[in-house]
Parts: structure tokens; C-alpha cells; sequence
């Protein structure tokens, strides 16, 4: 399985569904460390549900034998084992995930690496982890030196490193995997569906009553849920990263399993989660990774820059408050609230 290192904070809202002589099949089941849920109303060409789950689940298998580090017989793990100045094929889906990873963390600054996986792995986060712990300088500056995106090169169909790094897709795995099902379904005649998977999710069209599929970013207050913002979606991808339910505290102190690839250490900034919205569920679930990261500052300013949709959510020491980059604000002008 892949597993999810990311906080995922989307909630579901809204899907209470309605008649109008059409019915919204449902298909779920486990995934990546998680689920994953779907629900489309069927087209005229569309097969049976056992057909559409079928095709499903071969695409999420066909993921997981591709990217999980926690397979040793998955493609990445095979990858992941050989020595510096070795050679793999790959198909080109994984080639192309690489070279999303390379345009995230040029994007980040070095901030986003998909070769972090030594230093998930030594704070307690990873496949091979031996539980939770903080390390020393010298454990993360030797785990460092096993880190850079630079170390990989795609030579025709082949992924090839300089150095023995270790990938880790869990970043972009879930949008990856959300965007191949949406584009099954829409080729199975599918206009109206939501695809979610480990809380990556995407939505195309309407229910049959008319309305919009809803979702809620949830406010990270510990033991319950609030909804922070609720938006209409159509056509988008959304993601969220976060840093308050995947952590460990040790003498006091709080560490993230978001860690920053420039300095080898968890996140320790103000910043509880981020929201991306786009098209892609794949650049959105990167995207949502690379601002948590860069935190509320830099983060935003990237937004800014780059036309980034987001929506920040603070920790302010007496609750939190939420910040929209203008592209947000743009496509959702009003912030329907719930």
C-alpha cells in the first residue's frame, strides 16, 4: 500500500442526494492506508457499477504496485534499492510523476523533495521507521547528503541516479490517483461524478436534483469538526495539507511529519493546514505539500505570484484565522460559508 503521510483535512459536505428519475451509484472501499470513495451518475454508455469498480480498483492496484514503499515488490522499492549511477525502466506515468516532482521543488526552493524518504524514515514517519523519534544533528546532516531531486535523470524510458537516493510519492501518490479515476470515468461516459481518495478529491457536473457537489475545509480544532470554508466544485481538484494529526511530541515539543528537504527538520512554523484548489488533483495535492512547507509567509507569497488558489488556516494562539490568496478568492468570490 501507499500510505498517506499527509494530513488530509477535506470533509464531505452536502451529499445528501435527490431524486429527479436518476440515481448516483456509490462504490468504495481501502486504499493507500485509507479509502477511497466514489460516487457518478451513470451515462448511457456507462458499464454496471461492478464494471466501474472493477476498473476502479485495477487502477489503484496498478498505482500501488507502481509507487508504495511499503511493497518491497512495488516499482519505487525496486528503484530505491539499487546503488549510485544505476538505471531502472519505468513506465511513463512514473516518469512524468518525476517530473512533477522536479517542477514542485523547483517551485519550493528545494523545499519539496520526492528523494526525502531518508529523512521520513529517520523522524519516525516512514515504511521502515523503528517509531518515532528526534534524531541528532549529525543522524540528519548524514541523511541529508542522501537527499536531492538534482540526483535523478530520465534517460529515454529509464529513471537513473548519480546517488543512492530513495524516492517517496506519497505526496502526489493520492491527486495522481484521484485524476487517473476521474479520467476512467469520463471515459466510460461519466459528465457527473466526485472521486475521493485518502481525502484527495475531485468533482465534474451536478447531482441529479441540480445542485453542486459541496465540500467543507475543515477547521483543525483537536476531537471535533468545523467547517472553515464550504465551496461548489465543478471540474476541480482540491487538496489539503496539515500538520496537526500526523505529529509525535517529545519533551514538549511538537514534530510535524511535514519535513522540510533545506534543513532536514519538521515544519515549525505557524501555519495548521493549507487548501489548494485546481484542476489537476495531481498539481493540486503538490501544491498543497509545497506551501504547507514554505509556510505562511513564503507560502502565500508563492500563491500570490504564481495564481496559486489557497486558503491558509493559522494557528493564532487563541484559536486560528484563515487567509485566501486572490486566485482563491477569485474563483470563489463570495466564500460561501456554512
Amino acid at each position: 500500500m501507499i500510505l498517506v503521510a499527509k494530513t488530509l483535512l477535506l470533509t464531505l459536505a452536502g451529499l445528501l442526494l435527490a431524486g429527479c428519475g436518476q440515481t448516483i451509484e456509490q462504490l468504495a472501499g481501502p486504499t493507500m492506508g485509507s479509502t477511497y470513495s466514489v460516487k457518478y451518475v451513470p451515462g448511457a454508455t456507462t458499464p454496471a457499477p461492478a464494471a466501474v469498480q472493477a476498473q476502479v480498483d485495477t487502477i489503484l492496484a496498478e498505482i500501488d504496485q507502481q509507487l508504495s514503499t511499503y511493497r518491497a515488490d512495488s516499482l519505487v522499492s525496486g528503484f530505491n534499492r539499487l546503488p549510485a549511477g544505476a538505471c531502472a525502466p519505468m513506465p511513463e506515468a512514473v516518469l512524468e510523476l518525476v517530473r512533477t516532482g522536479e517542477q514542485l521543488a523547483l517551485e519550493s526552493n528545494g523545499a519539496f523533495d520526492l528523494t526525502i524518504e531518508p529523512l521520513i524514515e529517520l523522524w519516525g514517519f516512514g515504511a521502515q521507521s523503528r517509531g518515532e523519534q528526534v534524531p541528532t544533528a549529525e543522524q540528519i546532516t548524514a541523511a541529508r547528503a542522501q537527499v536531492g531531486h538534482q540526483h535523478l535523470q530520465i534517460r529515454d524510458q529509464q529513471l537513473c541516479k548519480d546517488q543512492a537516493v530513495q524516492l517517496d510519492f506519497n505526496s502526489i501518490g493520492a491527486g495522481y490517483a484521484v485524476d487517473r479515476v476521474s479520467a476512467m470515468l469520463e471515459g466510460q461516459g461519466v459528465t457527473d461524478y466526485l472521486v475521493e481518495i485518502t481525502g484527495e478529491l475531485k468533482a465534474l457536473g451536478r447531482k441529479p436534483d441540480g445542485s453542486s457537489w459541496h465540500i467543507a475545509i475543515e477547521e483543525p480544532h483537536e476531537g471535533q469538526q468545523v467547517a472553515a470554508r464550504v465551496l461548489e466544485l465543478d471540474g476541480l481538484g482540491v487538496s489539503t495539507s496539515g500538520d496537526y494529526r500526523n505529529y509525535f511530541e517529545q519533551a514538549g515539543k511538537r514534530y510535524s511529519h511535514s519535513i522540510d528537504a533545506r534543513n532536514g527538520s519538521p515544519i515549525s512554523h505557524r501555519l495548521a493546514s493549507v487548501t489548494v484548489v485546481d484542476a489537476s488533483a495531481l498539481r493540486a495535492d503538490g501544491l498543497s505539500t509545497v506551501l504547507m512547507l514554505l509556510g505562511p509567509e513564503q507560502g502565500f507569497e508563492l500563491a500570490q505570484q504564481a495564481g496559486i488558489a489557497a486558503l491558509f488556516i493559522s494557528h493564532t494562539g487563541q484559536g486560528f484565522a484563515s487567509r485566501a490568496s486572490p486566485a482563491f478568492d477569485a474563483r470563489f468570490p463570495t466564500g460561501e460559508q456554512p
